[in-house]
This record gives C-alpha cells, structure tokens and sequence, in this order.
C-alpha cells in the first residue's frame, strides 16, 4: 500500500478584475452616500417612497446578474442568483430582529430609517472582513468547508429552538449584552435628540437612546456575518461573488424594511424556513469537503441547491400566510369603541 496524499487546498477562483472590484465598491459607496443623504432630515417613510426603492433594489442586482451570466457564463451567473436568494433569505430575517430592536427601544419612526442604514453600513463593513478572512481560510486549509458546514448547521438548530421556545420574537432592553455593557461605562439621557448620538446628563457628556440602539443593532450585524458569509461560501468559491451578493442584499434593506413592516409578523414559519436552508447548505459545504478527500464523494449541483431554496421559501412562506390568516380573528386589535369600553 502506498501512503495517499492529502488534496492540496483549493484554490478560490474569482471572476473579478480589479477593475470590476473598483467600479462594484465604488457604486456600493455611492449608493450608501446616496442613502445618507435621503435620510438627512428625518421624516416618516410613506409606503410610496418604500416601494420606489424596493423595486429599484431589486432591479439593480437583477440587472447585474444577468451581467454576470451574459459576460461569464450560466454556471457563474447561477451561482450569483442562489447566492442572492440566500443572502436575501437571511436578509429578512435581519429585518425581522431590527423590527424587534426598533419596537424595544421605542425608536420614533422620523428615526427609524436612519438607524437601519447605520446597520446597513455596519453590516457590509463587517461581512467585507469576514469575506476576506474566509477566503483566506477556505484557499489555506480545505477542512475549514468542513467547519463553516458545522457552523451553519449549529446555527440552523439554533434557529430553530429558538422559533420553538419563542426566544426569538422577545427582546428585552436591559438583558441585551450590548446595551449592559455601554451602560457600565457611559451614562444615557432620558429621551430622544432627533439622529444625534450625543447630549448631557448633567454636566457629562452622554450617549442617547439613538446611540445606544445603534449599537445594539451593530452587535446583532456581527452574528449575522458569521451565518450569512458562510452560507453564500456554500453557493460559490469567488469571493467577488460573495461579496456582490451580500452588498446588494444589504442595500435594500432599509427601503424594503418599510414595505415589509406589516408582513414581517405574518412570517411566522420564517425561522424553520432559514433553519432547513443553513442545515442544508452546511452539508453540501460538509460533502464538497468530503468531496476534495474522496473524489468519489458527490457533491450537490448549484441549480439542486437553487431549486430547494426556493421551495423551501415557498412552502415556508405559504405556511406562514395560512397559520397567521386562521390566527388572525384572535389577535385582531380592538375598535377605538371596543377600547373605551374596557
């Protein structure tokens, strides 16, 4: 018997020029830009102008997934789409915890859009960290599939405990690690300031509320970069892709949030969706790991995953929608009559 060697790590290739880089993180700069300067004077969202820009937001990375088929083939561009849809799939479920975070806090509304682009910024500064830290990681040890596998897993099954126990429709303000440990250092005035961070308690300068759910929903953007980075790592090996599904997932989300509101609590099964989605995504990176040891080991097609995505969505979504439609009559909110009488 002659010793096998151990596969060489892979190699993540990417489809992107500097150029392409350039001119992607350039236009995601700009939008940003874009975003503050909409949000400059606070106001209250108008269904409208949610619309507008969800439909714009959804056309954008449309658009540039049909660049990407057109320009470097249907397998790359599929990889994109699958990705997308993933990286939109957990997106939701962002806005679902930032709809918690905004309601605990009591944010005003004139408010409510600019501290989720704080989290919106947040949340590409960190997942560009974890882009690159990842790729790093996957191109210098092959088994580190094999742990992003296992930690999409632990997270799926978290998910879902947690959507059992109904942990994950309930925050309180002060059991929020975040939130205990900013208080220990910095004192925090009683009511809003408009978007300011800053005011006084006393003489001392001191952060406001707005601050300190900015920092809460920062805290959360850094659990959501540890499951979405390697969910979409288990869609494409090109980083470029990564990256480009995780920018234009987040770019929208601020408009999208305002569209959704209503709809958000409806998605009552959207947690056993997103589970079933990162347990299956984590055994086909544990079966491409598998599969880099033991060639002979299949691995599962990106159009298999892109199919079992979507009916997962769609059958959570459907399921969804009928429980909270028999639901509805007993959470049905009283008529200012019905109020006055008790």
């Amino acid at each position: 018997m002659f010793p096998v060697a151990a596969p060489a790590a892979p190699t993540l290739d990417t489809i992107a020029t500097p150029n392409l880089w350039a001119v992607t993180i350039g236009a995601v700069v700009v939008l940003l830009a874009l975003d503050f300067v909409l949000t400059r004077r606070p106001h209250e969202v108008s269904m409208k102008e949610a619309v507008g820009w969800s439909a714009f937001y959804v056309a954008l990375p449309l658009a540039f997934g049909a660049f990407i088929w057109s320009r470097y083939g249907g397998e790359r561009g599929l990889e994109y789409l699958t990705g997308y849809l993933v990286e939109k799939s957990l997106s939701v479920d962002n806005l679902f915890v930032f709809m918690l975070l905004l309601g605990a806090f009591a944010v005003p509304r004139a408010l409510q859009q600019r501290v989720l682009l704080y989290g919106i910024v947040g949340a590409l500064v960190l997942r560009g960290i974890f882009i690159a830290l990842g790729a790093a990681a996957l191109s210098a040890f092959d088994w580190m599939f094999l742990v992003f596998g296992l930690v999409l897993v632990a997270t799926g099954v978290k998910i879902l405990r947690d959507g059992l126990s109904g942990a994950a429709h309930q925050v309180h303000v002060d059991d929020l690690r975040s939130v205990r440990l900013v208080r220990r250092f910095f004192p925090v005035t009683q009511g809003y300031d408009g978007p300011r961070m800053l005011g006084r308690v006393g003489v001392r300068r001191a952060l406001t509320p707005f601050a300190l759910v900015v920092i809460a929903v920062l805290a959360t953007d850094v659990v959501f970069a540890v499951d979405s980075v390697p969910a979409v790592y288990g869609i494409t090996g090109d980083p470029f892709l990564v990256f480009a599904t995780n920018a234009f997932a987040l770019l929208g989300l601020r408009a999208l949030y305002f569209v959704l509101e209503g709809a958000l609590s409806k998605l009552v099964h959207l947690g056993y969706g997103l589970a079933a989605i990162l347990g299956f995504i984590g055994v086909k990176l544990a079966l491409h790991w598998a599969h880099l040891q033991w060639p002979s080991v299949p691995e599962i097609p990106t159009l298999a995953s892109l199919l079992v995505i979507v009916g997962v969505l769609a059958v959570t979504t459907a399921s969804s929608l009928a429980a909270s439609g028999r639901s509805a009559p007993s959470r049905r909110a009283p008529s200012p009559e019905e109020a006055a009488r008790r």
